[in-house]
Parts: C-alpha cells; structure tokens; sequence
C-alpha cells in the first residue's frame, strides 16, 4: 500500500507561516495525496483542504480560506499546503490523505483510504 510521509510541522507565532510537505511512496494507482486534514486534542479530524478529482479545482475548509493553499508535484507524488496568518486555534496535528473514493465527499474522513501519521502545528499567541 502508499505510504505518506507528512514534515514541516513546528512552533510559529500568530500570524506566522509555514509549509507542510507529504510525500508519497509505494504503488502509484490512487496512491497520489489529494487532501489535508487536522486534529486537536479532543476533537475529531476535520477537513481542512483538498484537489478537486481532475486536479482541476481546489476545496477548502472556511476556517482557512484565504490563508492556506494547497499545491502539488505530480512528479515528485508531493502534495503541499502553504500556511499563512496562523492562528491558535490552527494548532492540531495535520494529516495528509490518499486513496480518495472517486465520486465521494472530498471533505469526509470516510472517503480517503490512506493516511499519514501526521506532523505537529502549534501556534502560539
């Protein structure tokens, strides 16, 4: 199966910035990362941004539209999300998924099959 491989975690200040990586590894069909998606303590996983099936398109979440962008390097099986004018409530672990359910819901965890183990993102006021 794909492995995904999430990095570029770390502390930053409100209003800070920064870029998280996952790379893919493995077999290659349907094994492309297309979403982001992040966790709190206590809280269930969420949605945070994805590609579109034709890559053609890109989803985010309303708690971070226009500030994060979500990006890709097919060639590399790369996908990455630029975050900027963070927040505390940004803090959580970010999980990058692969495998998605064509034709399922792009914001579900249900609809992705493969994920990372994650990377740490804590925003301090």
């Amino acid at each position: 199966q794909v492995q995904l491989v999430e990095s570029g975690g770390g502390l930053v200040q409100a209003g800070g910035s920064l870029r998280l990586s996952c790379a893919a590894s493995g077999p290659t069909f349907s094994s492309y990362p297309r979403g982001w998606f992040r966790q709190a303590p206590g809280k269930e996983r969420e949605f945070v941004a994805a590609f579109s099936w034709s890559g053609s398109s890109t989803y985010y979440a309303d708690s971070v539209k226009g500030r994060f962008t979500i990006s890709r390097d097919n060639a590399k099986r790369t996908v990455y999300l630029q975050m900027n004018s963070l927040q505390p409530e940004d803090t959580a672990v970010y999980y990058c998924a692969a495998r998605f359910n064509r034709g399922s819901a792009y914001y579900t965890t249900s609809s992705y099959g493969s994920w990372g183990q994650g990377t740490q993102v804590t925003v301090s006021s």
